[in-house]
């Protein structure tokens, strides 16, 4: 079964409680690249009825909205439930909430989006019960010592998946505008785990028929054409995808500044670098992976299809996916064996340079955290730039509001 094909889970049908789902099973959009309609019922029951919280740290947390874990109390399972805020700054942001569901309804079939078990809706709130992924945020292991850090082989086949669920996405005119490795979380954190994209919160749906230009994003990942007002397009999330693979295999957000208007600036200026300590181990296939996608003109970049045929992916002997030969339940482990032997059979055998036979040989360790931490440096860096590095990864916030004009180059 490919990824594609995940059997959808059982519609939910009406329940005591619950709101009756929607007429429309096809959602269409409306103004601004949102849809309305659902099928999912929505449940006016309490939550707590049938969920328990679990004790400990936040899974997440927003400027409106928060994740927490929780337990289905009559079959012990584990979810995480996202507490959505339904007024926003004054305004009722409640449809918002409405097009977030019908994207994850959407993109149901799909093994690399995270999936929506159930809704509540309070007076104050909406909650998204949601698979839970064990392993945490990717950002984790972005962040980690070179020694815990993700090794090459594993980025490329994590930057597989995430491919495979954009590009997924994308046919079905679904732009993320949001990829970043807060919003990629893992399945499991040991042995490592596969790919879930969440947060759809920012995304729209594109119409041919019509032109999108907001300002929105996470500033360190957003694209040229966001900061210079231009339509966004699917080549929108490939720039984020670009810096993505940057920061999965060195550690370093190629565009951050100490602020916002320069971070702006290195976008707008393309003042990136592929050199120095924090490539050594990395191989030039990767780079030039990463420069099919950092590209300013967003028609020249890669498409997610093009990327997943790039030499550095093609060169990949590791399965596209884990869950195969997992002895543990879940919704991973309806992929099959005959998933696996197919990707076998795509990949290419070739000779392993020194540095990339130590790669392997070394262990990974995976963190599980969700509190910021500074990003991987030489010594030599710590000594030198202590000031530079402590302010990666800085901005975690989406960008909602519009930038003046003088970031704009």
């Amino acid at each position: 079964m490919s990824p594609e094909e995940k059997p959808p889970p059982p519609q939910a049908g009406r329940c005591r409680g619950a709101r009756p789902p929607q007429p429309q099973p096809q959602a269409q959009p409306r103004r601004g690249g949102l849809l309305s309609e659902i099928r999912t019922a929505i449940r006016s029951e309490p939550f707590h009825l049938r969920y328990r919280l679990s004790p400990g740290r936040e899974l997440g947390r927003g400027k409106f909205a928060v994740v927490k874990k929780c337990i289905q109390k009559d079959t012990e399972k584990e979810f995480a439930a996202k507490f959505m805020r339904k007024r926003r700054k004054g305004q009722d942001c409640r449809m918002e909430i409405i097009h977030e569901i019908a994207v994850l309804e959407l993109a149901q079939c799909n093994l690399w989006v995270i999936n929506l078990h159930e809704v509540y809706e309070t007076a104050t709130e909406m909650i998204l019960v949601l698979e839970y992924a064990a392993g945490g945020e990717i950002f984790d292991q972005c962040v980690a010592e070179r020694e815990e850090a993700f090794k090459e082989k594993d980025v490329k086949r994590l930057m597989k998946q995430i491919l495979e669920g954009v590009s997924f996405l994308h046919r079905n005119n679904v732009v993320h505008l949001d990829l970043k490795p807060q919003n990629i979380l893992l399945t499991s954190k040991s042995p490592l785990g596969d790919i879930k994209i969440v947060d759809f919160g920012l995304s729209r749906i594109m119409k041919s028929s019509e032109e999108l230009r907001e300002i929105m994003g996470t500033p360190e990942y957003v694209a040229p054409e966001i900061l210079s007002y231009d339509p966004i397009s699917t080549a929108t999330d490939m720039w984020s995808i670009g810096v993505l693979a940057y920061v999965m295999l060195t550690g370093i957000s190629p565009f951050l500044g100490d602020d916002k208007q320069e971070t702006f600036l290195n976008i707008s200026q393309m003042n990136v670098s592929y050199s120095g300590e924090d490539f050594d181990l990395i191989s030039e296939s990767a780079v030039d992976f990463i420069k099919t996608l950092l590209v300013k003109k967003p028609e020249e970049r890669a498409t997610a299809e093009e990327s997943l045929q790039h030499p550095w992916l093609e060169q990949s002997d590791e399965p596209i996916s884990r869950a195969w030969n997992e002895s543990a339940g879940g919704e991973s482990s309806n992929v099959t064996q005959q998933d696996a032997d197919s990707a076998s059979e795509k990949s290419v055998d070739v000779e392993k340079t020194e540095e990339e036979e130590s790669i392997v040989t070394e262990e990974l360790i995976v963190v599980a955290s969700y509190t910021l931490g500074q990003c991987r440096q030489s010594e030599k860096e710590k000594a030198t730039e202590q000031k530079a590095i402590s302010k990666r990864f800085k901005f975690e916030e989406p960008l909602l509001q519009e930038i003046p004009g003088e970031f704009i180059y």
